[in-house]
């Protein structure tokens, strides 16, 4: 499985930004995709994730209410839609991919490259 992950880039203090992420795979629609994130000098820490038919989401405890998951089926893609971005979030973010929604919260089976998001004060 290849993702492919986009939009990061230079953003202010309480901007948007929206990451998308790729994959050609034929199974993209039975797959739960998710997103983490590294940042300088830390471990990668997880995100956001949802499950394969986009019902259910999982986020972590410092995006909720400002970070939204969203998945198209149709064009086997995954995005995440950031709002009133904290310097403190800038970080390398990563697609993920895995067949279990529960794992996806600390690992995965599949990785995308990194796409760079910073945001300065």
């Amino acid at each position: 499985v290849q993702l492919q992950a986009s939009g990061g880039g230079l953003v202010q203090a309480g901007g948007s930004l929206r990451l998308s992420c790729a994959t050609s795979a034929r199974t993209f629609s039975s797959l739960n995709m998710g997103w983490f994130r590294q940042a300088p000098g830390l471990e990668r820490e997880f995100v956001a994730a949802i499950s394969w038919g986009g019902a259910r989401q999982r986020y972590a405890d410092s995006v909720k209410g400002r970070f939204s998951i969203s998945r198209d089926n149709a064009k086997s893609t995954v995005y995440l839609q950031m709002n009133s971005l904290k310097p403190e979030d800038t970080a390398v973010y990563y697609c993920a991919a895995d067949s279990s929604l529960d794992t996806l919260v600390r690992a995965a089976g599949y990785w995308g490259q990194g796409t760079q998001v910073t945001v300065s004060s």
